[in-house]
């Protein structure tokens, strides 16, 4: 039973997170991807070690881990609880104005700044949030709910533990990762360091969310060559790849999958980015799909295509890359089923009804779970993020914070 008494310090702590910028920089090749997050990253180790976290630190690369020791005879699996401090490179981060919409009674939310409004329409887990307390902003930056409501919300469970040594629990490992929204949140990380042997990212949306199932996913990078010349002379010589390209692209099959068309578990494959000049144009492409062999077949297929489309342009050339991204972490959960029974026991006692479904993207659970570390993903009560009309409600926070504590006891009790 959680103690009825206990002031829930996670609403005050987000707060305070979202006013550092924290915004990661996809197309830096530095790490962490922008210095600002070390800034957060070195308060947070500090707060930690104020706690009573002895070994909190925050290490060269901007990662934060920190110990909560064991207080039970038994020998627990150490576990650790993860969320990232980064904020999306897509919407501006800096001076987040927060917003606290006491007693929410339903209908669209206006936002004070650009005219945006955050309607039910697009966001129907408000219909569960009558008579509770929401948080957003006023329009102008992203929140930062992704994923500062899951750092204060792991925080705030570390604090309950310990005010609350009656609660038997085995070491509880935190880690505070950078650059999980440029894909490179695992990139530096110290697992033997960290030391847990099973983990939870505390990054999902709405409550009782439990996602154990991701994409699969490859990144494709095309790069057609051409042959340049003054245009005025260039009749006969010129090759544009602009042109060759364009029509690459303009030959995909009608009916591939892509992202504006498909949903639940259709994968697809998407041009992202298409830049160039006559001498050269490259695309760049992901791919997706949960079951992993398709996206051999995806990628099989634009490779016979661009062969297929530089012979209709002699002279031009082509080179094709593959880089593997992530993998589907069933393929690794599947092999521990306890780390995803434990996560549903605790929810289960809090009254909270899992909802188990399959992530239309990846996250850094992905990455650690084929590193040894099995890494499902709990839910911290996110909703629209990346985006101006991100929000979070105060009353899921707090039940993740439960959630999290419950999870540690779970633990100890099956030991």
């Amino acid at each position: 039973m959680f103690d009825s008494n206990y002031k829930f310090t996670s609403v005050d702590r987000f707060l305070k997170y979202v006013k550092y910028d924290t915004q990661s920089d996809e197309e830096s090749t530095s790490f962490p991807s922008t210095d600002k997050q070390k800034i957060l990253s070195k308060d947070l180790a500090e707060e930690l070690k104020a706690l009573g976290l002895k070994d909190a630190h925050m290490d060269e690369w901007g990662y934060v881990m920190a110990t909560l020791p064991s207080n039970t005879t038994k020998k627990v699996d150490p576990i650790a609880f993860i969320a990232h401090v980064d904020t999306s490179p897509a919407v501006i981060g800096k001076d987040v104005k927060p917003m606290i919409r006491k007693n929410y009674q339903g209908g669209d939310i206006k936002l004070e700044n650009d005219g945006l409004v955050i309607t039910v329409n697009d966001n129907p887990d408000l219909k569960n949030m009558i008579g509770f307390d929401i948080i957003t902003t006023d329009g102008s930056t992203l929140l930062g709910a992704d994923n500062k409501a899951g750092v204060a919300e792991i925080v705030d469970a570390i604090n309950y533990l310990l005010t609350h040594p009656e609660i038997k629990h085995g070491d509880i490992k935190v880690c505070f990762t950078p650059d999980e929204e440029v894909g490179r949140g695992t990139e530096k990380i110290d697992l033997k360091k960290l030391g847990a042997k099973y983990a939870y990212t505390i990054d999902g949306s709405s409550l009782g969310e439990l996602e154990t199932e991701t994409f699969s996913a490859d990144a494709v990078v095309i790069k057609f060559f051409g042959k340049n010349i003054h245009p005025g002379y260039a009749k006969n010589i010129m090759i544009n790849s602009i042109k060759v390209a364009s029509h690459f692209i303009d030959n995909l099959p009608k009916g591939i999958l892509s992202p504006e068309t498909t949903d639940g578990r259709e994968g697809y494959v998407h041009c992202g980015s298409f830049n160039g000049n006559e001498e050269l144009t490259t695309l760049k492409f992901i791919i997706r799909d949960f079951e992993t062999a398709k996206l051999k077949d995806y990628e099989e297929m634009l490779k016979k295509l661009a062969e297929e489309v530089v012979i209709q342009f002699p002279g031009s050339r082509m080179e094709f890359q593959v880089i593997e991204q992530y993998r589907n972490m069933k393929e690794v959960l599947d092999k521990h089923p306890h780390v995803n029974d434990y996560a549903i026991i605790a929810m289960e006692r809090l009254g909270i009804k899992p909802i188990m479904h399959p992530i239309r993207g990846g996250t850094d659970g992905s990455r650690l779970s084929f590193m040894g570390l099995p890494t499902p993903n709990i839910f911290a009560g996110e909703h629209s993020f990346h985006s101006q009309l991100e929000w979070v409600a105060i009353q899921d926070m707090e039940m993740a914070v439960k959630t999290i504590v419950e999870v540690a006891k779970v633990w100890e009790e099956k030991a």
